[in-house]
């Protein structure tokens, strides 16, 4: 097998990790990493080097001789990267972007994240929409994001990455007063006739809008028009309330005066959240996050998909893909 171009240096930092633990467990803690992740980083490398690295046994690890042979290179490979990041502030913050403050899949990722990596800073800043993170994302003026990763452009996606983390049930948010609002779950069917906002003209969250144009496909229920773009909560709950429309929304949406938040049903709808980020990027800040992100999705058992649901053909075949 011919050399390959070029090596990603997060399979070589796997590498190392296992090598001078020469435990999987031990080296997946050490990097931040869940271990499915680590064991096939470590099966890229060796099929892109066309060797075993590793004998593996149900007892013990060891390296074999192409292993041997591969280290020195692999920590000199390392050294000098770890050298030119410092060289050019690598220590600076991880910039992650939670779109709303009263989501709660990112904000609870974030803060585990903390507590796993306390030496590292990691910023959060709260923009609306994963299409928009997408080009700051790609411009690295932004590291991180969380959203719907099937929703971008294909263009957008060949330089991002991602890791799937949780199918969130839908919801809508109605004036108190609404007819449904008595209901402690609506059926999709109900909102026959209803004009719906999922923030159609909004440039920055349109991963949202063809989702939601998805899901009112065949129920008689319309998107609501484009809106002015309301910037801050106070804003977008005054707007809101002009217009009385009910609001697609997620069951950990945040509470707004005058409403009520109830979760759809018949069929539960999912929303796909991913964790995005730029292709290459080395930061001990993103093996936080997705350390974080794998422990927290595996305890609430997020990725599970509830009877009676509903999701895209499109969402399921990249919420079941792995970056």
């Amino acid at each position: 097998m011919p050399a390959p171009a070029s090596l990603d240096p997060r399979l070589l930092r796997a590498f190392l990790a296992v090598a001078e633990e020469l435990h999987f467990t031990r080296a997946a803690t050490r990097l931040y990493v869940a271990q499915q992740a680590l064991s096939r980083d470590v099966r890229r490398l060796e099929r892109e080097l066309g060797a075993e690295l590793f004998l593996r046994t149900t007892r013990q690890v060891a390296l074999t001789a192409d292993g041997e042979r591969l280290l020195p290179h692999a920590r000199r490979v390392l050294a000098a990267q770890d050298d030119l990041l410092a060289a050019f502030g690598q220590a600076r913050p991880l910039l992650v972007d939670l779109n709303s403050a009263g989501l709660v899949t990112g904000r609870r990722v974030l803060h585990r994240a903390r507590e796993l990596a306390p030496d590292c800073e990691l910023m959060a800043r709260y923009e609306s929409g994963l299409t928009g993170a997408a080009g700051e994302l790609l411009a690295g003026r932004l590291d991180a994001s969380f959203g719907r990763f099937a929703g971008l452009e294909p263009a957008l996606r060949s330089g991002l990455a991602q890791q799937p983390v949780r199918w969130e049930p839908m919801a809508v948010v109605l004036p108190d007063d609404h007819p449904l609002a008595p209901l402690p779950e609506v059926p999709v069917a109900a909102l026959a006739g209803e004009t719906v906002y999922a923030g159609a003209g909004n440039a920055r969250t349109r991963e949202w809008t063809d989702l939601a144009l998805h899901l009112f496909e065949g129920h008689g229920i319309r998107l609501a028009p484009p809106l002015p773009l309301a910037v801050g909560d106070e804003e977008f709950e005054r707007i809101m309330a002009k217009t009385r429309n009910p609001i697609l929304a997620v069951v950990d949406f945040p509470a707004m005066p005058r409403t009520v938040l109830r979760p759809l049903v018949d069929p539960v709808p999912l929303s796909p959240v991913s964790l995005v980020w730029r292709k290459g990027l080395v930061h001990p800040g993103l093996d936080a996050l997705r350390a974080a992100a794998a422990e927290i999705t595996r305890a609430e058992k997020w990725l599970r998909r509830p009877t009676g649901r509903w999701f895209t053909a499109v969402d399921d075949h990249v919420m079941s893909a792995r970056s």
